[in-house]
């Protein structure tokens, strides 16, 4: 096996060397093959979906499918814009001489992806690496076994397999992966195997991309269109992957005041969202397996925090389903409170005023995204200031991932000026 590997990545660089990944046809066709994949493919794709995480059909249409279509779409029309060399001015003592900026592929590019959204989270990467003209191995996670199968079967059949290949597998396999030599690592997942990845490129001084997780702060002013705000919060944490996403809220905080109005609000929300037993909804995603279950479940038992639930608290441990639960003032050094929770768990933390929260959330590790619900255009300015976080959305929850995922296919080009 390590040595079929070695062999695979060997066949990589040579196509590369070969230039055969250069030419903007070669690169169009791989994204035009991509594009066809997710538009023909949709009812296998959707089941591999269902049989890894059991995600219903439209939020894999609309959190998956529908990126990845507008990922290769997007690459697409700016392939010649990106291609293109630029000028730049020359210094006048070097008259009459000119000067230009040329992207060239970087090499081979690994993508180690991630098992809660194991079809966006795959080819997204793959999209950008595939439209800068690289070579690429793909490891699909292992904990979506029905993705990674589905796409080391499809891929081949609509792209150039000698040149982007699916490597499935383990930790065994992904270890013998970054002791081979790559010209660029994207890796998403968690921060501990983060160190694992950034420490493998070190040897070679390989540049990589950690899209990694944290704890993602929602603070909700009293000053607020409630049932909006409850029902998008219910939106971006539980119709995301049951909470099993990285920009999933994963704690409120309000005012002591304010919080029974927002727990009814929210009580109301998901009860029309999922019904009156949530785990018999088609609509919530399963946890993805037993070891993530008993992790959740080791959270929602803690002594200090399991007479804190206000609402929900079912599960199922056969069908590996959790109830949205909602916990109201948990202890701040409880696990819950530590860990990225990752799952249907939501914690609400109170504050005598809202713009204490500023300070709560600062005394943490940086957020990947803090949303601020509210009407007051000067909280939203004061938040902006405070609070410091990879993304931050105002009056909503999750949506920005739409704006910023196109930057990925310009990030293979961005690192070369």
């Amino acid at each position: 096996m390590v040595e079929s590997r070695a062999a695979a990545v060997q066949e990589l660089r040579a196509r590369f060397a070969a230039g055969q990944t250069r030419p903007a046809e070669w690169r169009a066709a791989q994204l035009r093959g991509g594009l066809r994949m997710a538009t023909e493919m949709e009812a296998e794709i959707c089941d591999a979906l269902h049989a890894d995480l059991g995600k219903p059909k439209t939020e894999a249409h609309v959190h998956e499918l529908s990126l990845i279509k507008s990922s290769c779409l997007f690459a697409l029309k700016n392939l010649k814009k990106w291609m293109k060399p630029q000028k730049v001015p020359a210094k006048l003592m070097n008259f009459p001489s000119t000067a230009r900026i040329t992207p060239e592929p970087l090499g081979l590019v690994l993508v180690i992806s991630a098992w809660n959204y194991p079809l966006l989270l795959s080819l997204d990467p793959v999209i950008g690496a595939i439209a800068a003209g690289n070579a690429v191995a793909l490891k699909p996670s292992e904990g979506a076994p029905a993705m990674s199968s589905l796409l080391a079967e499809l891929l081949p059949r609509f792209v150039d397999g000698t040149c982007i290949k699916v490597i499935e597998g383990g930790v065994k396999e992904t270890t013998a992966l970054l002791n081979q030599k790559w010209d660029k690592i994207f890796y998403t997942g968690n921060s501990r195997v983060g160190r694992v990845v950034m420490t493998a490129a070190a040897k070679h001084l390989t540049p990589a991309v950690l899209e990694l997780g944290g704890k993602c702060p929602v603070v909700v002013d009293s000053n607020v269109d409630l049932h909006i705000a409850a029902k998008r919060i219910a939106a971006g944490k539980w119709g995301c992957n049951n909470g099993q996403a990285c920009i999933a809220p994963d704690f409120i905080i309000t005012t002591q005041a304010f919080a029974p109005k927002l727990l009814e609000s929210l009580k109301k929300v998901l009860e029309k969202f999922y019904g009156k037993d949530p785990l018999l909804s088609a609509d919530l995603s399963r946890v993805v397996n037993a070891s993530h279950f008993g992790r959740l479940k080791g959270l929602m038992d803690e002594e200090m925090v399991s007479d804190k639930i206000v609402f929900g608290g079912q599960r199922d441990e056969q069908q590996l389903k959790i109830a949205p639960t909602i916990f109201l003032d948990v202890p701040l050094d409880s696990a819950i409170m530590k860990e990225e929770i990752f799952g249907p768990l939501l914690p609400i933390l109170t504050v005598d005023k809202i713009h204490e929260s500023f300070g709560l959330i600062n005394s943490m590790a940086k957020p990947l995204a803090a949303y601020l619900f509210t009407r007051d255009s000067e909280l939203q300015n004061q938040f902006e200031g405070a609070i410091s976080a990879g993304g931050m959305l105002f009056n909503d929850t999750s949506i920005h991932v739409i704006t910023t995922r196109p930057r990925l296919e310009h990030e293979f080009y961005r690192e070369l000026k």
